[in-house]
């Protein structure tokens, strides 16, 4: 059975889940995996010498049990009900994997169909992260001291990576980025279903 696998990574607060949700409704037979449901208890999660919370490092994920849930929808896409819009590729169970460390994490290099990047520059992802309420909350200087320099050294390993990822900006609107991405993701099904 034919699969479409779509991944989005990200900066934080970059509008993946935003965007994974807006294609989810316009996509038919989609289904969504988010990374964020597969943290580990706080009780896990290692602490650096600044008493920071590790999240922003794969350790703090349990991969094993999403990628237990990305094999389950691989043996047995469900399908999700959603419009008529791609007629041509309804037939072709769609997931979405949506989350920032996806493309650092080796298992997962052979399943994308198409990959997609969020990217925010420093200031604007430091506003949209200070508006968010996390729990547990961000401690004074966690910004700057854990989430900002994971990202960066995150996405420089994110150099060797062989396959095409489109790098998106996140700053744009939300409908800019779904009809970029929608139009990209319906060209790529209708190529597989050689329409």
């Amino acid at each position: 059975m034919k699969r479409f696998v779509i991944g989005i990574g990200g900066v934080t607060n970059g509008g993946k889940t935003t965007l994974a949700k807006s294609l989810q409704k316009h996509l038919p037979n989609c289904s969504v995996i988010s990374q964020d449901d597969f943290f580990k208890p706080e009780s896990e999660i290692d602490i650096d010498e600044n008493g920071f919370l590790q999240y922003d490092v794969l350790e703090a994920l349990n991969m094993e049990k999403m990628m237990s849930a990305v094999s389950c929808w691989m043996e047995n896409p469900g399908s999700s009900a959603g419009p008529a819009a791609l007629e041509s590729a309804q037939g072709v169970p769609i997931l979405i994997i949506e989350g920032f460390l996806l493309f650092n994490y080796k298992p997962l290099d052979t399943i994308w169909n198409r990959s997609y990047f969020l990217t925010v520059p420093y200031e604007e992802c430091k506003r949209r992260r200070s508006t968010r309420v996390y729990e547990p909350p961000d401690p004074p200087g966690y910004f700057d001291g854990h989430v900002w320099p994971m990202y960066l050294k995150h996405r420089q390993e994110m150099s060797s990576i062989t396959w095409d990822i489109v790098y998106l900006d996140g700053t744009r609107s939300e409908e800019d980025l779904f009809s970029q991405v929608y139009e990209d993701v319906k060209q790529e099904l209708e190529k597989q279903n050689g329409l």
